[in-house]
């Protein structure tokens, strides 16, 4: 994601930084606590480690950490599935603005949805796009993105479920 532009770097590294935080639970004294998504859940709503009304009592709890993943996999769903039925002429820098409008911006301070706004502007058109993705030509990227997509809606739709049942998709 790194060579698709200063939004994707960042989007990248956040994300990276918040996996390692992840990773980090899953190698500590309480490691098996969070080899699945339900175990996890349980023993921090259990255990108080995960603060429902607000962000500084337990900021990186492992639900608050993985719903903020959770969010920008439904932003990339998004943009990808856009990306998978557009035509040739479709702006990328529209596609990735729609995708991010329809999900993380609603999470994100005026200052910051702006700033995307602008990054999103950089993005290269769609072939140049599908380039940089190095996976083949743009008949070679659709076919990919068809193949991947429902694996990606998959963990996001179970996710969500998981969230839902405990009222979590709403943390600070």
């Amino acid at each position: 994601m790194n060579s698709l532009g200063s939004i994707f770097s960042f989007v990248s590294k956040d994300a990276v930084s918040k996996i390692q935080i992840m990773e980090n639970y899953l190698k500590g004294e309480s490691g098996e606590r969070y080899r699945s998504l339900q175990s996890m859940i349980e023993y921090e709503l259990s255990g108080n480690l995960v603060d429902l009304t607000q962000r500084s009592g337990h900021p990186d709890s492992g639900c608050r950490t993985l719903l903020r993943l959770h969010r920008a996999l439904r932003w990339l769903q998004l943009f990808l599935e856009k990306l998978r039925i557009s035509s040739e002429d479709s702006k990328t820098s529209t596609l990735c603005s729609e995708a991010y409008n329809d999900s993380l911006a609603n999470y994100h301070p005026w200052i910051i949805r702006k700033t995307a706004s602008v990054a999103f502007l950089a993005l290269p058109v769609r072939n140049k796009f599908f380039e940089v993705m190095n996976v083949g030509t743009p008949e070679e990227v659709v076919d990919m993105l068809g193949e991947a997509l429902p694996y990606v809606s998959k963990v996001y739709d179970f996710t969500e479920e998981q969230y839902s049942q405990h009222n979590l998709l709403n943390l600070p």
